[in-house]
């Protein structure tokens, strides 16, 4: 949008008689207020807003999978994986699958686990907590990559407790 379209809606705006007027579009957001009637008070606020690009389009009959950050994963369940029962992130910070990096992961994909379990760690301002299955099971599936920051209640793993 030009100046000179801001200004000439700023006038339409003023004629109208109308005490705000809010646009939208897509890399522009304008607010127009006026004194109402009294046609004194003009106040304009115009925001440039960021370009965002749509995300792009995936065609697959596997479960969608959109990176949003390094090393975290926003997963879409199947129907099969309805029936498993997610561990989340009970803090924020971050995941480690092993206790240190010359120790083997605290649970692999396909490891049975039984309640109290540890299947990781997450490290929280310089304090490693150790997090404990609360369910026995199977693992299915590792959502999270090693050494990645976790936000509260992010799924980490999914677990077929049958």
């Amino acid at each position: 949008m030009t100046l000179k379209e801001i200004q000439n809606l700023i006038k339409f705006v003023a004629k109208s008689g109308a005490t705000e007027v809010k646009l939208e579009m897509e890399d522009i957001k304008i607010t127009i207020r006026t004194g109402g009637n009294h046609g004194k008070a003009e106040t304009t606020y115009i925001q440039q807003l960021p370009a965002i690009s749509p995300p792009p389009e995936q065609v697959m009959d596997q479960p969608k999978v959109e990176e949003t950050t390094p090393g975290v994963k926003e997963v879409v369940p199947t129907e099969d994986e309805t029936n498993y029962i997610t561990v989340k992130s009970p803090i924020i910070g971050t995941f480690y699958r092993k206790s240190s990096p010359d120790q083997p992961s605290f649970v692999e994909v396909g490891d049975t686990i039984k309640e109290g379990d540890v299947l990781c760690v997450i490290e929280a301002m310089k304090l490693f907590n150790e997090i404990e299955s609360e369910v026995s099971g199977k693992i299915i599936k590792v959502l999270i990559d090693d050494a990645s920051p976790v936000e509260f209640d992010q799924p980490l793993f999914l677990i077929d407790p049958s």
